[in-house]
């Protein structure tokens, strides 16, 4: 089921500009799904085809399973940015182990490099801090990732899901719940095979 906070207050970083002191961190509505989607179209352009319903196939899991949904809403009642995070399982050798996945992660065009998607970041990682979610794995630039605490899995002992995952983009980001034998493997939910969001294709490849 979702991870709620309650009313999520407006959100500003260190460092951010006025922009984004005036956009609204909340949980995402059934009436924001089709802002959701454009916004993964404009932030994705190409690659949207399979980010879209790939968002609308992941968020079906947030009404039985622990995951979270935040929109970013500007002065206008736009929202202009959208972050999801849903369950996946660390095979660890004790026990298998509920984490959360951050997949994806949108900001419409006009509204990058403002500090949205970070204020999106910050905020969701803070819910799940709060609901005791152990870590979040996510699979991007460590360069943008890092100023969230996040680093390479493999440094943790974590293995990646598949090997198309590029090791220094593997990345996990470890919360106070988190124990030293948590360790293992990440296995992706089905929803990430089924659209082929996982890892690079090499189009060279044999």
């Amino acid at each position: 089921m979702p991870i709620t906070g309650g009313l999520f207050n407006r959100f500003a970083t260190q460092g951010s500009d006025a922009y984004v002191r005036r956009v609204l961190i909340r949980e995402e509505r059934p009436t924001d799904q089709a802002a959701v989607r454009n916004v993964h179209r404009e932030a994705f352009g190409s690659h949207s085809e399979m980010v879209v319903p790939l968002v609308d196939d992941l968020r079906r899991s947030l009404s039985s399973e622990q995951g979270l949904s935040l929109v970013a809403v500007d002065d206008a009642d736009d929202v202009v940015g959208h972050i999801l995070f849903t369950r996946s399982l660390l095979d660890a050798p004790r026990q298998l182990v509920d984490v959360q996945v951050l997949s994806p992660l949108g900001v419409r065009p006009h509204a990058q490099g403002q500090g949205v998607g970070g204020a999106l970041v910050r905020r969701g990682l803070e819910v799940l801090a709060d609901a005791g979610v152990v870590a979040v794995f996510l699979e991007g630039d460590p360069g943008y990732y890092a100023r969230f605490g996040f680093t390479a899995g493999c440094d943790h002992g974590f293995r990646r899901p598949s090997l198309r995952i590029p090791a220094e983009g593997f990345q996990v980001r470890l919360l106070p719940a988190y124990a030293a034998w948590m360790t293992g493997t990440l296995v992706y939910r089905q929803e990430f095979w089924d659209h082929d969001a996982v890892g690079l294709r090499d189009p060279e490849a044999g």
